[in-house]
C-alpha cells in the first residue's frame, strides 16, 4: 500500500492560485490550459496545463486529474496518478476525488497515517479556517459533505459566506433558493436567496451576476436583469457574453430583457467572438438563424467589428465549479 504525504495546505489557500511561482512562459500556458478548461474546450487543455503541474502547481495537477476523469466518466490511472500528486501538495479537493474514486481501498493509494481521504483533507483545511480564510471554509462545506455532515457543512458554508467569500455566498444564494434552511415562507425564502447573490455579485462574482440576471428577468425586472447581464458579460461569463450579442441582434427573439436599442452588426459582432473564442454552439446557431438579417457586407464589417471583442479581458468562462460533477 502506497501512503502519501500531504504538504502544507496553507501555501495553497492563503495564497491566490493564479500567484504559484512559475515563470512566465509556464505560467502563460496555464493560463491558456485553464482558459480551454473553462470554455468547456477540456481535450485541448491538457499540453498547456502539464508543464505548470510538473513545475509543482496543484492547481494544475488536479485539472489534469479533472481532465483525464470527464473524458471517461471515471476514475482512470491517469487522473488517479494527478490527483494524487495534487493531494502531496496539499490540494483538499484532490483528496475528496481519490475518496470518490476509492484510491485507497481499491488502488492502494492512502494518505499518509490513515485510511480516509476526507479525514485527510478535513486536517489539512480545518486549522485555516478556525483561523479565519474565508476560502478554507468554503472548501469545508464540500468536505463535511462528503463525510456525510450536512448540517456541519451548511454552518461552514454559512461562516465562509458571512466572513467575504464570495463562492460561497454565491452556492449559498443557490441552495437556499433550492430548498436549504428553515424559513417562515417561500417570498422570505428567495429574499434570503437573492440577498446572498447580491453580495457575491457586488463583489464582482460571474456566476452570480449571471444568476441574478436570470432573476431579475423571472421577476419582470428588465432594466436591472439588463444591467447584470451586461455585467456578467465584461466579467467574461459565456452565457451573460451571449445574451449581450443575441440582445442586440434580435431582441425579438431574445426577450424583454433587451431593454436597448438594437444594433445588429454590434450583436454579429459579439457572436462572432464569441464563436471564435469558444467553438460556442449557442452562438454558431444564433448567427445561422439570424444571418439574413445582415447584408454580405454589414456581416464582413462586423466580424472585423469582433477583433475588439476577442481582445477583452478576461477571457470568456463557462465558470465550471471547481468540485462539480
Amino acid at each position: 500500500m502506497r501512503r502519501v504525504g500531504i504538504g502544507v495546505l496553507a501555501a495553497l489557500l492563503l495564497v491566490p492560485l493564479s500567484g504559484w511561482a512559475l515563470d512566465a512562459e509556464t505560467q502563460a500556458a496555464k493560463d491558456e490550459g485553464m482558459r480551454l478548461y473553462n470554455a468547456h474546450l477540456r481535450s485541448q487543455a491538457p499540453p498547456y496545463l502539464e508543464p505548470a503541474a510538473e513545475a509543482g502547481d496543484a492547481e494544475a495537477m488536479y485539472y489534469l486529474g479533472e481532465i483525464h476523469r470527464l473524458r471517461h466518466m471515471g476514475m482512470t490511472q491517469e487522473a488517479l496518478e494527478w490527483y494524487r500528486r495534487a493531494a502531496e501538495h496539499g490540494e483538499p479537493y484532490a483528496m475528496l476525488r481519490l475518496h470518490q474514486g476509492g484510491a485507497c481501498h481499491l488502488g492502494d493509494v492512502c494518505p499518509e497515517g490513515g485510511d480516509d481521504w476526507r479525514q485527510a483533507a478535513l486536517e489539512a483545511t480545518l486549522p485555516l479556517a478556525e483561523a479565519g480564510d474565508p476560502g478554507a471554509m468554503g472548501v469545508l462545506f464540500d468536505i463535511y459533505s462528503a463525510l456525510e455532515q450536512p448540517q456541519v457543512a451548511d454552518d461552514w458554508l454559512e461562516r465562509a459566506g458571512e466572513a467575504g467569500d464570495a463562492e460561497s455566498q454565491y452556492w449559498l444564494g443557490i441552495l437556499i433558493g433550492d430548498g436549504l434552511g428553515d424559513y417562515p415562507d417561500e417570498a422570505q425564502r428567495q429574499e434570503a436567496a437573492e440577498a446572498w447573490l447580491r453580495r457575491a455579485a457586488e463583489q464582482g462574482h460571474a456566476p452570480a451576476m449571471n444568476r441574478l440576471s436570470a432573476l431579475m428577468n423571472q421577476k419582470g425586472q428588465y432594466e436591472e436583469a439588463w444591467e447584470w447581464m451586461v455585467q456578467a458579460s465584461e466579467a467574461g461569463h459565456m452565457n451573460g457574453r451571449l445574451g449581450v450579442g443575441w440582445c442586440y441582434l434580435n431582441p425579438e427573439e431574445r426577450g424583454e430583457i433587451c431593454v436597448h436599442e438594437q444594433d445588429m452588426m454590434k450583436g454579429w459582432a459579439v457572436l462572432s467572438a464569441v464563436s471564435e473564442e469558444t467553438d460556442n454552439r449557442t452562438a454558431q446557431s444564433i448567427m445561422r438563424r439570424n444571418r439574413d438579417r445582415l447584408t454580405d457586407e454589414q456581416r464582413e464589417e462586423a466580424e472585423a467589428l469582433a477583433e475588439e471583442w476577442l481582445a477583452r479581458e478576461p477571457p470568456l468562462s463557462e465558470f465550471p465549479p471547481r468540485f462539480g460533477y
